[in-house]
């Protein structure tokens, strides 16, 4: 499966950063991309919001996400993108919505582990999502919905993996820091191959984030990267055939003696 890994800095507003997508969205499936992921905030930054994020999730979710729905069945290609979804309370949640070529809405990942690190509180500004880790199907592969922090935990990764994720796909706002380059590379690869997957990952490249998308494959190989272009993509080929024989070769799932099940 061809997939696109773009990454924008979205603006304050919601239906230039509709429109941003879409051109992306044009060009990723032009260059043959069946999914194109996006980042985390693709729908806006939370510190360029004018108003209250809960008010501006209550009004733009919805028309973000029939966008997403629209532009992906008139392009015949599956999306995945983020945004602030409201949650009928005083804050909203931090979701990843993934549609599928026809326009439907494959499933929504709430963010679980909220960034509350690095001198950052985002659960003062988000609510934690409690319906827990979300698969969908895309083509050949199961993808799993990862949402910028949750990457530093592992046992979540490895639990989209249980629930049959091949690919991990990843929105992120990495947020800019001594070391936090080095961080973003280090961690893309380790999840890839302690879980002998594909990794597909989006960052924004607003003025605090570094960009730096990224694909690696089942045996920690960089196929596709990007530095800090404000606007870009490249499309990579995930081929099953490379995740077979990653765990032929590396069969550290078969080879596990302490297995952590659910709390």
């Amino acid at each position: 499966m061809k997939v696109a890994v773009a990454q924008f800095a979205p603006t304050a507003d919601v239906g230039r950063n509709l429109t941003t997508i879409e051109e992306m969205v044009g060009e990723a499936v032009m260059a043959g991309a069946e999914l194109v992921a996006f980042p985390e905030e693709s729908m806006i930054p939370a510190e360029a919001a004018a108003q209250p994020l809960r008010d501006v999730a209550e009004k733009h979710w919805p028309v973000f996400l029939d966008g997403l729905s629209r532009m992906a069945a008139a392009h015949g290609t599956a999306v995945i993108a983020g945004g602030y979804e409201g949650s009928g309370a005083a804050l909203p949640y931090n979701t990843i919505a993934a549609v599928s070529a026809d326009g439907e809405l494959l499933g929504r990942y709430r963010k679980m582990h909220l960034y509350d690190a690095f001198d950052y509180r985002e659960s003062r500004e988000v609510q934690r999502g409690d319906e827990g880790p979300c698969v969908v199907r895309i083509g050949e592969f199961n993808v799993g919905l990862v949402n910028c922090y949750d990457v530093r935990f592992p046992e979540f990764t490895r639990s989209l993996v249980e629930m049959g994720a091949d690919l991990l796909s990843v929105s992120a706002a990495w947020v800019r820091g001594p070391l936090k380059e080095d961080h973003w590379t280090t961690l893309l690869r380790t999840r890839a191959i302690e879980n002998t997957c594909w990794v597909v990952a989006a960052s924004l490249t607003t003025p605090d984030c570094i960009g730096m998308s990224m694909a690696v494959d089942p045996l920690g190989i960089v196929r596709g990267a990007l530095g800090e272009e404000e606007r870009a993509l490249f499309v990579i080929d995930a081929d099953k055939h490379r995740i077979d024989r990653a765990r032929t070769v590396l069969p550290v799932l078969r080879n596990r003696r302490i297995i952590i099940g659910p709390r």
